[in-house]
């Protein structure tokens, strides 16, 4: 069965999982390079190494601060970060809400078995730990038991692993729907 997911013309997409789950794979396929802040490409841009996470508080300056110049313009805007706490969630939904987009959030819900190999095997030079993986995965179990009451206007989660014609992301030409006022 293929996902279909509906994105209102100048939303924010938030993709949400574990390392290796995905997401940058996920932002390739279905958004424009222009539409993609990526937290490791911030690391790159701010300290010549997308691994390099002494340079994160840095590199999540920049992300926020292009973040929010996209959405005042009303330009599509995915973030590509693991968005495992909430706090950070809330930080995304905050600027959303100061330029009144929505907020899309794309849960890839892999299991941390692929991930895991993934890290192995596609990234030589950016290991992640298997440790680091299973308390992603922790925290994910978290995030979908409470994601529903921060913000998102929509959440889709999806199959990290899933076949790249399994999720279809289509761009409605309409506005983007409110944006939620935020955690009860």
């Amino acid at each position: 069965m293929t996902a279909l997911i509906s994105l209102p013309r100048g939303a924010m997409v938030v993709l949400i999982g574990a390392s290796g789950a995905g997401k940058t794979t996920f932002a390739a396929r279905h958004f424009a390079p222009s539409q993609v802040l990526s937290s490791d490409h911030m690391r790159l841009l701010v300290a010549d190494d997308p691994s390099d996470q002494a340079a994160t508080d840095a590199a999540f300056e920049a992300l926020h601060v292009l973040l929010s110049l996209r959405l005042a313009a009303r330009r599509l805007s995915v973030v590509d970060a693991t968005n495992l706490e909430r706090w950070a969630r809330e930080r995304l939904l905050a600027i959303a809400r100061r330029h009144d987009r929505a907020a899309i959030a794309v849960v890839l819900d892999t299991p941390p078995e692929v991930c895991a190999a993934r890290n192995r095997l596609l990234r030589p030079q950016r290991q992640v730990p298997v440790s680091v993986v299973r308390r992603h995965h922790q925290r994910l179990r978290r995030t979908l038991d409470g994601i529903a009451d921060e913000g998102f206007v929509a959440i889709h989660t999806v199959d990290g692993a899933a076949q790249p014609g399994d999720v279809v992301v289509e761009r409605d030409p309409m506005d983007a729907l409110p944006v939620a006022e935020g955690p009860a």
